[in-house]
This record gives C-alpha cells, structure tokens and sequence, in this order.
C-alpha cells in the first residue's frame, strides 16, 4: 500500500474528500465562521449571524466524509449551549444531515429536524423510525422524501411541522442548515425548489426572533448555489432585491437569463399528499411523546471560543503598505474556479457572450503575434543596415557595442 492511501486511512479521508492545497486554511475558515457567529449570538451582538461557507453537515468526530471535513455546525451549537439551555437544528439540504444528528442523538438540549431524499441516496441515513436514544429520544425528528418535491408541498410540511417542534421543544437559539443542493436544476439533487420555496423556510424560521444562524451547506450548480445565498442574505436583512442581475467578472455564468430567480422544472412530484399527511402524522404523534422542555442546571459559563471584541485583520492593515507575496496570491482567481462542468448542459453559461469573448481573445493573440513578427524583422534589417554602415568606415565607439548587443538578441530570438 502506497504512503499516501496509509495516510488517507489514518485520517479518515476518502474518496468523496479529496486533499487539496489550503485544506487546513479552508477549515478554519469555516469552522471559525459557524463559531464566531454563535459567539456573536451568545453576547447579544446581533440577532441573525451567517456563514454560508459553513454547514458541513456530513463531517464526524473522527472522520471526514460527503465532501465535509470538519463539522462546523456541531462546533457553533456546542458554543451556543455556553448560554442557551435548548438549541433548534433545522436543515433543508437534500442531503440528511447525519454528523449533527449523530453528535446529539443522546441529549435532550439540541433537537435536529432533517427535510432530506431518502432512500438509495447518500448518507442513507435519516429514516422516520431514527428519533434519538437515551435522554436523547424524540429528539430526532426526520422526514424522509422523495423525488420531485415543489414549492408548495414543501412549505406545507415545514411550516406545520416547525411550529410543533418550537412550541414543544421551547428552544432558546436555532441553527438553520440552508444547503442550496434542494433546488431546483442541482445537479447532484432532484428536488424542485425554486428560490423563492427555499427562502420560506428562512422567512418562517426568522418570524419567531429567536438568536438564528444561518449556515451554507451542499449545491453543485455553483450559478444557483450564487442566488440563493444572495436571496437569502436578502431576506434575512428583510431587503427587497431586484431579480436583474448587477453586471461583474461572472455576469455571463448566469447566463442566458441573466436573473436572480429560477424557475421550477417538469419533473413529477413523487411525494404525493397521502404520503406526505402520513409522515407527518406520525412526527406528530412523536413530538407529542416529549416531556415538558428540559430545564438545565445552572453552573460557570466556559470561556468563549473566539473573543468578539477581536478585530478583522483586514481591517487593521494599511493600505499604502506593500501586502506581503503570500496575500497577494490569496486574491488570485484560479482560471477554472467558477467556470460549470459540460453537464450543465447548453445554458450554463451565455454562449454568445463566451464566444465572443473567445473570439475577440483569438484575434487579440493573432495581432500580438503579427506585431511581435513584425518588430523582429524591423530590427533584422537595422542590424543589417549598421553593420554594413560599420564596415564602411564608420567607427563611432558608442554605436558599436549597442549594435552588437541587438543583433546579438536577433540571433537567440531566431534560434
């Protein structure tokens, strides 16, 4: 066995979680994100804290998986449960969010409510009979679906269901997992929720003014993943956005509508509203199994993970300063960073607008090329014109030597 399959095995990291440079700096990056943003909800520094570069959902104590290397929700909740008795976790990725449900299957203080595609999908876990053990039981709540599910029977679950766990459960803080893969046109996914469907779930969620972090998670139409954060962002701050998109450096990745909003595709909804009535009757049924919300000691309040009063380095750094080579390079868009897989299909990006960039880049090479070959023999023909003025007579000691020098050049550019 090679070094490096020894080593993937004794972290833990398989094939769905490649190594990649700056892997470290990633996780801190997210982790630290979920964090600070519980952090800022313990001190009452704000009312909603978002990090979409969290939600890593799949990740386990001990082991990486599903593209999630550490599980940053897990994190933010523990540092949340410093102040709060009770913590709500709600995640309307497709995925279920199995390394959350796993970390607090036994405890009665955080309740873990999933939306997830069950069945032959990935985890394959979250199935209706998983409901917690030990102190921990009926506080796993999951519904497990099928493909297609549209705006309006998704809200009719949610809606219903959320209600029952918040008036039961009495939570003091929720963390809501917004992993946009549940949309509509994802291409790991086969839901068909528009962004507007998505947001309502942030929308209802929000209305109860409890503290509330919002947290990233899958999405593999990165043009769509784009939106939805944007909308959301949106409707967290109760701002009304406008559905043209702004042109920038990746306008033509939205292409070939170029707005905010999707539409929902033609795909049949196979959750029928039997099925759906029956899931949720039964999570009822389950929810009214649980006693009255728990009640937690009082004891010393642990240090805070991350002091709030810290400063962004960002913002302490001067601008007339030279930035150092190693923060310069982070700003660098790697080429292929945002550009879609052939899947996507023939609207992935504005064909017209792609060809005729590449066009105008074509043609821009063919006249550096012209140019270049041009200058070349411009300056073949000066060399050949002082060295025969040279050989005439002409002994001028400073023109010489630079003579010399170009026709020297001439000679390795002709190599």
């Amino acid at each position: 066995m090679s070094e490096y399959n020894k080593q993937m095995q004794r972290f833990n990291v398989g094939e769905d979680c490649p190594v990649f440079d700056g892997l470290y700096e990633f996780c801190q990056l997210s982790a630290g994100g979920s964090v600070a943003g519980a952090v800022k909800l313990n001190k009452q520094a704000t009312d909603i804290a978002i990090n979409w570069g969290g939600g890593l959902h799949h990740a386990k104590k001990s082991e990486a998986s599903g593209f999630c290397y550490v599980n940053d929700i897990v994190l933010a909740i523990l540092e949340l449960l410093k102040y709060h008795q009770r913590v709500l976790y709600i995640d309307i990725d497709i995925h279920h969010g199995d390394g959350v449900e796993e970390a607090f299957y036994t405890t009665d203080r955080v309740m873990t409510a999933s939306f997830h595609k069950y069945g032959e999908y990935f985890p394959g876990t979250g199935d209706l009979r998983d409901i917690g053990a030990g102190k921990g039981k009926y506080y796993a709540v999951n519904f497990p679906l099928r493909d297609g599910i549209d705006d309006e029977a998704y809200e009719g679950i949610f809606k219903p269901l959320i209600s029952k766990v918040i008036e039961m459960f009495q939570p003091s803080a929720i963390v809501l997992q917004c992993g946009a893969d549940s949309l509509s046109g994802d291409r790991l996914g086969c839901f068909n929720l528009t962004l507007k469907g998505h947001g309502k779930c942030v929308e209802f969620v929000k209305k109860f003014n409890l503290p509330l972090l919002l947290v990233g998670g899958g999405g593999y139409t990165i043009r769509n993943v784009a939106r939805c954060w944007t909308y959301e962002t949106a409707v967290a701050l109760d701002t009304e956005v406008s559905n043209e998109l702004p042109y920038n450096d990746y306008f033509e990745y939205f292409g070939p509508d170029f707005k905010l909003h999707i539409s929902s595709s033609n795909m049949t909804n196979a959750n029928s509203p039997d099925y759906l009535e029956k899931i949720k009757t039964r999570l009822f049924e389950n929810l009214r199994m649980l006693p009255h919300a728990p009640g937690v000691q009082s004891q010393a309040i642990p240090e805070d993970a991350v002091d709030v009063e810290m400063e962004d380095e960002d913002e302490k750094q001067n601008p007339e300063e030279r930035i150092s080579i190693r923060a310069s390079e982070k700003r660098i868009s790697n080429e292929n960073e945002h550009s879609d897989s052939e899947d996507e299909g023939d609207n992935r990006k504005d064909s017209r607008n792609y060809k005729k960039s590449k066009k105008v880049k074509t043609e821009s090479n063919s006249n550096n090329e012209k140019d270049k070959k041009e200058s070349n023999e411009s300056n073949e023909k000066s060399a050949t014109n002082t060295a025969s003025s040279t050989g005439s007579g002409a002994t001028n000691s400073e023109t010489t030597p630079a003579t010399i020098v170009i026709n020297t050049e001439n000679t390795e550019d002709k190599k």
